[in-house]
């Protein structure tokens, strides 16, 4: 009895590491494709700023890849102040979680320059290159490692810190 009680607490972590493992799975193709930013958006339609830190982000995140794909200005700019809100928010929240740093980072560097939300790449990428090695999990650690390897901030030397 004892155990099955244990599993039934157990339970939703296992859903809330799974989603978070699909996330991280798909977030980069997030960042390309329409299709894909949407089921991710759909998954994350109930996030809100008082949920997890991590899936904040990464609703934030899909938020602004939701406007680069949005047809109506209004709506470009709606999506994106609200995601940068939420992402923003994650940071305040939990300002050591490198996977939200590097998901920060990510939309600062491919966000419009007119939109005027590329403050904190330095210091993100600092942050990056400080504490990478200090990561565990090696899904985050790939995660970052992807993003590193095709971000235009990080030099070849940098690089190959990761």
């Amino acid at each position: 009895m004892r155990h099955l009680l244990l599993l039934l607490l157990l339970l939703p972590l296992f859903g809330f590491t799974q989603e978070l493992k699909v996330l991280r799975l798909e977030y980069p193709t997030a960042t390309m494709d329409m299709h894909t930013a949407e089921a991710l958006s759909k998954t994350l339609a109930q996030i809100s700023k008082n949920d997890d830190a991590t899936f904040a982000a990464y609703k934030g995140a899909l938020l602004t890849i939701k406007a680069k794909f949005t047809k109506l200005i209004k709506d470009k700019k709606s999506y994106f102040k609200e995601g940068v809100a939420l992402l923003e928010h994650a940071i305040s929240i939990e300002p050591e979680n490198i996977e939200i740093r590097c998901i920060r980072m990510g939309v600062q560097e491919n966000s419009p320059k007119t939109l005027k939300y590329k403050g904190n790449i330095d210091k993100d990428k600092q942050f990056l290159l400080d504490h990478y090695a200090a990561v565990k999990n090696l899904e985050i650690k790939e995660l970052i490692e992807a993003y590193v390897r095709q971000s235009k901030h990080f030099s070849d030397a940098e690089k190959q810190l990761f």
